[in-house]
């Protein structure tokens, strides 16, 4: 009778836990409120929706700054243009440096959601102040007069770049938390909307280049033609705008608890396999320590199971008959977790992934330098219009507006029957094909240049800084293979490091997505400089002379092709020895 009774209870406990798992969300996610998240009330597109159009009009206001930033430092504020482009890439990369501030806290201490609602109303109050200066007669430089342009004044330029930076500092806490945040508002144990997350990521982007698109074109054109004071108060707006819609969905959201600081933890696994290195790491696995509860002790991460590489590390999570007498079994200096130890561990597996998406950066930094500066010596009129060279990059953006919906609409669901893979292509594959496309985009940029240059050569344009009859829309192709390659490597890029970062590490693991874009930058400077340096020696114009008709621009394109087919080449060797993560 008794084991009938056992039976009875263990049938109940069991239904009554499958019961709760269709009820509430299985990833340790929680409401407002702090209580366990239910499936029917909170997250999923409901409450995706909202943080989409946040972030649409987020980028809308920070491109609407972004965009046109060197041309206000010169036409207003009367910076050189040495000046105002040094200022404007210092504020840029600054923009991206903040972002591993704001995944920090938001990781450690405030959790993704405060992180986002603090930093942005810190961006809005830089965007109010950036209106301001534009907009107040006293905050700017008088007018130009008979060539003479007055220097703007110590509190002009204070109250200019205190708005900048009060921006570069908000978009920072913005910037690595928001993907995740939204990336949150779907069970990662639920099959169904595990699926629905890998199609967020592609139409978050999607959000980004219409915000882009829109600033771009509208913005830019009020700026030009109506006045600043508007162009940057409308941007403005839109961050006001932004703020009021995120916080309209709180209580829809899901919410995933900070789990400390990962800095802190990373040192812990390093001090105590230092203080174990003498030890034998057992060929069982299971001996390791690990806490007998449900969850990890790091707060709102779910444990991972052991893996048998880096076992060097391991050495921290060895439960040794010192730990026991001496009562240490909690001083995490001393004695780790497996889940704190494999945290370390994917950190480490992860940072060769990372570290290719450098190069990608790199080329993807030329949309805005050499390709610009190839345009301004190419045809540039279409019919009575003539078109600027900066705005033939709007087709990567008009690229990736076209590329999101046919992948995610067309060619996910084609795949998965061939592939077997919910979405289609894993995300080392889909990083991998941007990478491809990347060099497809470099090589379409030489053999442009090379048509180009003979076209000057016929013509004896060679020794004159002219534009060359050959239509700047050649250029197209390599903008729009840029937006393809962003679909693929940059999507795919957020996608994987949200899914292999550990649970409590997804805000820093996205920031460090964004120093790529930083580093990349860093990179593309270095390879110029050093060319610069060498194919000059002997007083030789080199490659990328100011005059382009008498320079060798092509070369720099086929090293860059060069370089990405190397990058390629390393990045499928660790994409194919890379072990996937492992949720408990």
């Amino acid at each position: 009778m008794s084991n009938l009774d056992d039976h009875d209870l263990l049938l109940e406990q069991s239904l009554l836990q499958d019961e709760n798992c269709e009820i509430y969300v299985g990833d340790g996610s929680v409401d407002f409120h702090g209580n366990p998240a239910l499936k029917s009330k909170t997250g999923n597109w409901r409450s995706c929706s909202i943080v989409l159009g946040t972030e649409f009009c987020e980028r809308l206001a920070y491109y609407g700054i972004a965009t046109n930033l060197v041309n206000y430092l010169t036409n207003k504020m009367h910076e050189g243009n040495v000046s105002a482009a040094r200022n404007v890439n210092t504020w840029a990369g600054t923009c991206y440096l903040t972002s591993l501030v704001g995944a920090f806290l938001a990781d450690a201490y405030c959790g993704r959601y405060c992180t986002i609602a603090v930093f942005s109303t810190i961006y809005c109050v830089g965007m109010c102040t950036m209106a301001l200066s534009a907009s107040a007669p006293a905050f700017n430089p008088s007018n130009c007069e008979d060539l003479v342009c007055p220097s703007a004044t110590s509190v002009q330029n204070a109250i200019l770049f205190s708005g900048l930076y009060l921006i570069a500092l908000g978009t920072g806490g913005i910037k690595p938390c928001v993907s995740s945040f939204g990336a949150d508002q779907f069970d990662d144990t639920d099959p169904i909307e595990r699926v629905k997350k890998g199609s967020f990521f592609n139409w978050f982007y999607f959000s980004i280049n219409i915000g882009s698109l829109v600033a771009g074109t509208f913005i830019v054109w009020i700026q030009e033609n109506v006045g600043w004071d508007i162009g940057f108060g409308i941007p403005a707006l839109f961050m006001g705008i932004a703020i009021a819609s995120f916080l309209s969905g709180t209580t829809l959201y899901r919410f995933q608890k900070p789990g400390g600081s990962p800095l802190t933890r990373i040192c812990q696994v390093v001090v105590a396999a230092f203080h174990k290195r003498g030890l034998e790491v057992p060929e069982d696995g299971t001996l390791l320590y690990e806490t007998p509860d449900r969850l990890s002790v790091i707060k709102g991460s779910r444990k991972l199971e052991h893996s048998e590489d880096l076992k060097w590390l391991d050495k921290a999570a060895i439960l040794s008959e010192f730990d026991l007498k001496s009562g240490k079994i909690h001083n995490q200096w001393r004695l780790c977790t497996v889940t704190q130890v494999e945290e370390l561990k994917i950190l480490i597996r992860m940072f060769p992934i990372w570290a290719t998406g450098i190069v990608f950066s790199a080329v993807y930094a030329q949309m805005a330098t050499l390709f610009i500066e190839q345009g301004m010596l190419m045809d540039r009129k279409v019919g009575t219009f003539t078109i600027p060279a900066a705005s033939v990059s709007t087709f990567s953006v008009i690229s990736v507006i076209i590329w999101v919906p046919i992948y995610d609409k067309l060619l996910v669901p084609s795949l998965r029957k061939f592939t077997g893979n919910e979405r289609g292509f894993s995300d080392l594959q889909r990083m991998g094909i941007g990478l491809f496309i990347s060099i497809l985009a470099v090589v379409s940029a030489a053999i442009v240049e090379i048509k180009r240059l003979q076209i000057a050569e016929e013509l004896g344009l060679v020794e004159e800084r002219v534009e060359v009859p050959l239509s700047i829309l050649w250029q197209i192709p390599q903008f729009f293979l840029v937006g393809a390659a962003e679909v693929f490597t940059c999507i795919g890029q957020v996608e994987f490091f949200y899914d292999q970062s550990p649970d409590a590490m997804r805000s820093l693991c996205s920031a460090l997505v964004l120093v790529t874009v930083s580093l990349g930058d860093y990179l593309s400077s270095l390879i110029l400089t050093i060319v610069t340096v060498v194919t000059t020696a002997g007083g030789e114009p080199g490659w990328i002379p100011n005059n382009l008709n008498n320079g060798r621009l092509y070369n720099f394109f086929w090293l860059l092709a060069g370089f990405s087919f190397l990058n390629l080449l390393v990045y499928i060797i660790c994409a194919m020895k890379y072990k996937q993560k492992s949720v408990s």
